[in-house]
């Protein structure tokens, strides 16, 4: 049990101190390797109960063949319930060992979760840095392409206007034109009737 204590405690430590980077391969199989030494030892503990459980239902066949049945029976009940008290201490080890390595796989993994929670938070300040680094730049690009877009509009608007101006002009340079030539041609209708 001491043994037990000092090899989850060593454990322990070496645990938090490889957490970083989870349970090396070692461990893993240190773990893999008391896992089913825990499953082989309950499968044998719960075998050896029902071999029990089958031998003490003989047994007690058996002793109505004899004289007394009662004593018999009762030496038979004995034998059994020792054995089933041993058995299922076999089987209570491998159920004991069986929680103490998830025990240590959940301590790894929690290291595991503190260390990258650990990680995080120290590479937070420079993530940040630079996504507010990020920010200014891409508000510059918004800021500059609306600058752009604002003389590209400006740009438009005075050419839309000139185009204006232009075609205002030639429509009354034209209308002068009509203007001139109606008059000419009423004069000419003047003269022609006098």
């Amino acid at each position: 049990m001491v043994a037990r204590l000092i090899l989850a405690a060593t454990l322990t430590v070496a645990t938090a101190a490889g957490a970083a980077e989870g349970p090396s391969v070692e461990q893993r199989a240190d773990w893999d390797s008391r896992l089913a030494a825990a499953k082989t030892k309950q499968k044998e503990g719960v075998a050896a109960q029902k071999e029990a459980e089958a031998r003490f239902a003989e047994e007690k066949k058996a002793c109505f063949q004899k004289f007394r049945v009662n004593d018999c029976q009762n030496e038979a009940k004995q034998r059994y319930v020792t054995a089933m008290r041993e058995h299922r201490r076999t089987e209570n080890e491998g159920l004991a060992a069986e929680r103490q390595v998830k025990a240590e796989e959940q301590a790894d993994r929690a290291a595991c979760r503190e260390a990258e929670s650990q990680r995080q938070a120290a590479s937070l300040p420079g993530r940040a840095a630079a996504t507010e680094a990020d920010r200014e730049a891409a508000a510059r690009q918004r800021s500059g392409k609306l600058a752009s877009k604002e003389a590209q509009a400006r740009a438009g608007k005075q050419r839309r206007d000139a185009d204006a101006a232009r075609l205002r002009e030639k429509r009354l340079k034209h209308e002068r034109k009509v203007a001139e030539k109606m008059e000419k041609a009423r004069r000419h209708e003047a003269e022609a009737a006098r």
